[in-house]
């Protein structure tokens, strides 16, 4: 009773960890500085420019901005494609990883047996690593982006900075695996028992010849046990029966027998 209250504990501090996470990665989708680059043409005029996977924004030093949306999805590279997939697909594993929980975990006790509700939080416990990871590969790609373009000398266009979103989004992800890796041991123990409780095997004994010959009986000489159907017992018991009963008639038949009288040899 003592193990399951701390194994609910457990779960509920690692639900906490992944819903938080979640959340974060979801106000990244909306938060406009994933990257963020500062020019000053000239002195008095200076602008700010920033974007995200939808749109690319401009504000000046009045604090005016203006965002353009991309114009055309076809084209776009493959690159931003991929990434709002990947984002996307994270923010929808995290939203059934949550629902998977609130079913499975034991303080809610919702569902069915304790081995299914155990089962249900393990895919919840997968379904939230997978959002993590989607999402950890959102911003460490675009990170490796900006970083490769700030350090390249031969590029030529406008440089960018990380930008918020990015790191609230690595805190997100974050969140997600540790607590969804916590949540996935604990609940993988008791979704398959048996492959945590196999009992020892026995340590090999020396054995010699002698003591081998010794203990190994042949084949003949091991007892076996022959099953007789009813019917063919029967008819071996009184056929035994009648063999007995003859040779005793025999035996008494012998016995006695009269003797014949002795016929003298002198008549």
């Amino acid at each position: 009773m003592r193990q399951r209250t701390v194994v609910m504990y457990v779960e509920i501090g690692c639900f906490v960890s992944c819903l938080c996470g979640w959340v974060l990665n979801c106000s990244t989708l909306a938060t406009e500085y994933w990257v963020v680059s500062e020019s000053a043409s000239v002195v008095l005029s200076a602008g700010d420019y920033y974007s995200n996977l939808w749109m690319d924004c401009v504000a000046d030093t009045t604090g005016v901005s203006d965002c353009k949306y991309f114009p055309s999805m076809m084209d776009l590279p493959v690159f931003l494609h991929v990434s709002r997939a990947l984002a996307v697909v994270s923010v929808i594993f995290g939203f059934w990883g949550a629902v998977l929980a609130l079913i499975g975990m034991k303080c809610t006790k919702i569902g069915g047996s304790e081995l299914a509700n155990t089962r249900v939080t393990f895919a919840a416990a997968l379904t939230y690593m997978a959002s993590g990871f989607c999402g950890m590969i959102v911003y460490s790609w675009w990170g490796e982006k900006v970083r490769s373009e700030f350090v390249d000398p031969y590029f030529l266009e406008l440089k960018f900075e990380l930008g918020a979103a990015l790191f609230i989004g690595w805190g997100g992800s974050c969140l997600l695996i540790c607590g969804s890796a916590v949540m996935c041991y604990f609940s993988w123990r008791e979704s398959f028992p048996k492959r945590f409780n196999k009992q020892p095997r026995k340590s090999p004994t020396y054995m010699t010849a002698r003591t081998r010959r010794m203990y190994m009986l042949p084949g003949s000489s091991r007892p076996t046990t022959v099953i007789i159907p009813p019917s063919h017992q029967s008819y071996r018991e009184s056929r035994g029966t009648r063999a007995s009963e003859g040779r005793r008639g025999t035996q008494e038949s012998q016995s006695v027998r009269p003797s014949l009288p002795l016929i003298d040899s002198a008549v």
